[in-house]
């Protein structure tokens, strides 16, 4: 367990803050971009990481939650459909997360395989805004995607709600509606996720339990900036919105790739 200096503690604050500020317009609880910062800047291990960004979530959804609750945002049947299906998916993929893919150049990958799709295709419908949406997908389908993400979500630690945005939303969903039913979904699921873990902590050896302390400051953080931009959702231009949020998650994938590729080379 890594040792929490006052330095790390208000740098975690800060930076839960200031992505779940940006995020939270958008359905997106911020863990997918808080990740790197754990592991680059706070030092947080592998496969901790993964529960400590869960954690995250657990701490910081109620505050963009209450603010779109407030506006009206909660209603409608699109999360609880979202839910039938990660919440299954996140507990499965946080046993594949544990016990089939630890290691730290396997979990790059898997990180830049999530983010760049993620990212390219938030960048390609915010750069044509006029492109005609499709027909909205079916209760079925959502429902399987709802598993697929869930699983990648729990190997990840971002509950899943922060994928399945894009994809709806590329379908035809409104905004208002997805990202209210995406945060919701995404602090679920990551409460299921977070106690998978910490029930697998008590049977696995190695880092797998959340780190509580930096996942609490994060999380804070993360609680005041998702409420602030989920307030100031209807004030910001959706398009600009997605075209950071895309232009950041790519440019990380291609990071990891990076990564992944000199870990291949200095373990050849």
């Amino acid at each position: 367990m890594i040792s929490v200096t006052w330095q790390t503690g208000v740098a975690g604050f800060a930076a839960g803050l200031v992505i779940s500020l940006v995020t939270a317009p958008v359905g997106v609880s911020g863990a997918v971009f808080l990740l790197p910062v754990q592991l680059s800047v706070l030092h947080v291990p592998n496969p901790a990481v993964t529960p400590t960004n869960l954690l995250f979530n657990v701490v910081a959804g109620p505050g963009a939650l209450a603010r779109y609750r407030r506006a009206g945002g909660l209603t409608g049947s699109l999360a609880r459909l979202l839910l039938a299906g990660t919440l299954p998916g996140v507990v499965l993929g946080a046993c594949i997360r544990v016990f089939a893919i630890p290691g730290p150049r396997v979990f790059r990958l898997v990180v830049a395989v999530v983010l760049l799709p993620l990212g390219v295709w938030l960048i390609a419908r915010a750069a044509q805004p006029g492109t005609r949406d499709r027909h909205p997908l079916s209760r079925r389908t959502v429902l399987g995607l709802g598993v697929a993400v869930g699983t990648i979500g729990g190997i990840y630690g971002i509950g899943g709600g922060s994928l399945l945005g894009p994809i709806l939303a590329g379908r035809g969903t409104p905004m208002t509606i997805i990202a209210p039913a995406a945060l919701a979904c995404t602090f679920l699921t990551s409460i299921a996720g977070a106690l998978t873990y910490g029930l697998l902590a008590f049977t696995t050896t190695g880092d797998i339990a959340p780190h509580w302390t930096l996942g609490l400051l994060c999380g804070a953080g993360g609680l005041i900036g998702g409420y602030l931009g989920a307030r100031l959702q209807p004030r910001l231009p959706e398009r600009t919105l997605r075209l950071l949020l895309g232009g950041l998650a790519t440019a990380l994938a291609v990071l990891y790739l990076v990564q992944s590729v000199h870990l291949v080379q200095s373990a050849a």
